[in-house]
């Protein structure tokens, strides 16, 4: 089973830092991925941020240097530090698990119900 709770979400002016945290809970899978996507409106789902098992990191293009993502398997969260905000990173935000069922090699994706980052100018 698989669970992915957003937070953190809100409205700041542009220029502003915000942190979103995805807790999650993740049973009977081995994880491979975790990230976050985001979809503004009338726009496909497009990549933040996404960290793999072994704590690799890659960034979208148009969030690289001022977006960080994080793990913390302790507290089982999963953040994304995001800094020098724009009007264009407004959308929602998802929380992504790539899984794969033991002993199986496909990968199913699940994800957050999203929560919402608006950036005013």
């Amino acid at each position: 089973q698989v669970q992915l709770v957003e937070s953190g979400g809100g409205l700041v002016q542009a220029g502003e830092s915000l942190r979103l945290s995805c807790v999650y809970s993740i049973s009977g899978f081995t994880t491979e991925a975790m990230g976050w996507y985001r979809q503004a409106p009338g726009k496909q789902r497009e990549l933040v941020a996404t960290i793999t098992s072994g704590g690799s990191s890659n960034y979208g293009d148009s969030v690289l240097g001022r977006f960080f993502i994080s793990k913390d398997n302790v507290k089982k969260t999963v953040n994304l530090q995001m800094h020098s905000l724009k009007a264009e990173d407004t959308a929602v935000y998802y929380c992504h698990a790539e899984v794969r069922r033991f002993g199986r090699t496909n990968l199913r994706d699940y994800w957050g119900q999203g929560t919402q980052v608006t950036v005013s100018e």
